[in-house]
């Protein structure tokens, strides 16, 4: 058996977002470490915005830092699988720029995984800006049904109904340790042998959709995915793709960044259905779920492409 140097690795995939990664590694090194040490490793996609210089700078500070430079945007995916091939410890927190963790964010659900073998993933509570929580961290797998109560708007008219919200799994407590289908790739704590072992993240998918399917795939191995609540993280949710209403106006990213990232968001979805569900729905079921996915998709890059 590999006798790993670090007891944790936290890998950030940074695409211009210079002062979001700033303000999550000072986090991250200000948080408790695992007592048999934390590797850092960033995996920079192709910045203009200067954030080479700014990890420079931060690797002659922190000797646990290793910085990774892409010579394009490879995607959210691939540079998470570069960070982790470059890994040397036994977990690995795949951890987004757009975050802030807490003090014990890192030590305590690092724990409960040495603690239960089982356990192939973690996640923790998200806390969006406004103090509300992230519910795109505590979801079951998009269906068909569950899709469609999602975009019908039913899951929001019925938010603690586990049928017309499974999406969101709206009757399970946010406060109580539990298991779940999916987290997000926002945070999301796993042992590297069971990383490897089911495949990595999939590259086929650029932006979105590639968590899903490795939380399906931990799943399809006969591990857990934890939702552990008695820690929590600050998640600037889509400051760095301008996708989301609630940042915006703080959001760095560009117009052509923000149509290619709303492409492949619709194309993540068409991805994972094809891949897991075309076999299991017939045909007539599949052709709508695909229309729709299209439709959705094109009424996406309409209001991106009218957005300023």
């Amino acid at each position: 058996m590999k006798k790993f140097k670090y007891d944790l690795a936290v890998i950030i995939v940074n695409y211009n977002t210079k002062q979001l990664l700033e303000d999550c590694l000072n986090s991250v090194f200000k948080a408790d470490r695992p007592k048999d040490g934390l590797q850092v490793i960033v995996v920079d996609n192709a910045s203009k915005d200067g954030s080479l210089e700014l990890l420079g700078r931060m690797e002659k500070k922190y000797s646990n830092l290793l910085t990774i430079a892409n010579s394009e945007n490879l995607g959210f995916a691939r540079g998470n699988n570069i960070g982790a091939e470059s890994s040397d410890a036994k977990h690995l927190l795949f951890l987004n720029s757009d975050t802030v963790v807490k003090r014990y964010s890192l030590v305590k659900p690092c724990k409960f995984l040495k603690d239960h073998p089982r356990v192939g993933a973690v996640t923790i509570k998200l806390f969006l800006k406004d103090g509300t929580i992230d519910h795109d961290n505590h979801r079951g797998f998009p269906t068909p049904w569950a899709a469609f109560t999602k975009f019908s708007g039913l899951s929001g008219l019925f938010p603690k109904s586990i049928f017309l919200n499974s999406y969101h799994l709206g009757n399970r407590s946010l406060n109580r340790i539990h298991q779940i289908p999916v987290a997000a790739g926002s945070y999301l704590m796993m042992p590297s042998k069971l990383f490897r072992q089911i495949g990595r993240w999939d590259e086929t998918y650029f932006f979105y959709g590639e968590d899903i399917d490795l939380c399906y795939r931990i799943n399809q191995a006969g591990y857990k995915i934890i939702y552990y609540p008695k820690v929590g993280a600050l998640h600037l949710r889509g400051a760095s793709s301008g996708l989301r209403k609630e940042n915006a106006k703080t959001a760095i990213s560009g117009k052509v960044n923000r149509l290619k990232v709303a492409k492949a968001s619709t194309d993540a979805w068409k991805i994972f259905y094809k891949k897991f569900y075309s076999n299991k729905y017939p045909l007539i079921v599949t052709a709508t779920v695909i229309a729709g996915i299209t439709l959705l998709g094109n009424l996406r890059l309409l209001k991106h492409r009218l957005t300023k």
